[in-house]
């Protein structure tokens, strides 16, 4: 699948042949530290790690362009609250004329137990309402994923009052830990491939691990 170029100024960008890795979340300092908020966290660290500044505002997402395992990339942080995520993750991809492959978003997942890694070369949004925004902006499924597991609500907790909340003083090291291995693992992808970093990387938390 090919993006439809939008503009004279995406003209300009047929030649950057790069990745858009986006990371999910909700802008503003009141989310941060939300469950629902681990994709934003991951991409900062992976921008810290890799001194990419994300001090730059296109297409309703603030971004930073670097280079990763000698890999152009654009980091974002889509602005538009999760449900909206898709518009600006449709347009960074038309605006820079990238195909699928070379889209990676990595957001939550309630039904992996915390800490645990996903990474898939498509598949369908799982009920994530920030996923299902990107599918159906883009109009396609096909672009690899990586998901960070934050666990069940416990009882009859309200899943939209769960992600909302920040994680448990018992979660907190799991979480840091997967968001090490996250970086890792998106390194490995643009550097080796895909099916290289699911070998690697799509394993259980280590409190889950057997003895």
């Amino acid at each position: 699948m090919t993006y439809p170029i939008l503009s004279a100024r995406a003209k300009a960008r047929e030649g950057w042949n790069g990745f858009i890795i986006v990371g999910l979340g909700n802008p503003g300092p009141r989310y941060a530290r939300n469950r629902h908020n681990v994709g934003f966290r991951c991409l900062r660290e992976l921008a810290a790690r890799h001194g990419i500044p994300l001090d730059r505002r296109e297409k309703n997402a603030r971004v930073g362009r670097g280079v990763i395992c000698e890999q152009p990339v654009l980091l974002a942080l889509p602005q538009t609250f999760m449900n909206e995520s898709g518009r600006a993750v449709a347009a960074l991809a038309r605006f820079y004329h990238v195909e699928p492959e070379r889209l990676l978003v990595v957001y939550d997942d309630l039904d992996l137990p915390p800490g645990a890694l996903r990474l898939r070369p498509g598949g369908g949004s799982g009920g994530h309402k920030g996923m299902r925004s990107i599918t159906q902006h883009l109009g396609s499924e096909a672009f690899p994923r990586l998901r960070i597991g934050i666990g069940r609500p416990p009882g009859r907790m309200d899943p939209a009052d769960y992600v909302l909340q920040d994680f448990s003083a018992g979660e907190i090291p799991l979480i840091e830990e997967a968001l090490e291995r996250a970086v890792l693992a998106i390194e490995t992808w643009l550097s080796e491939g895909i099916e290289r970093a699911m070998d690697r990387y799509n394993q259980r938390p280590p409190a889950e691990e057997a003895p």
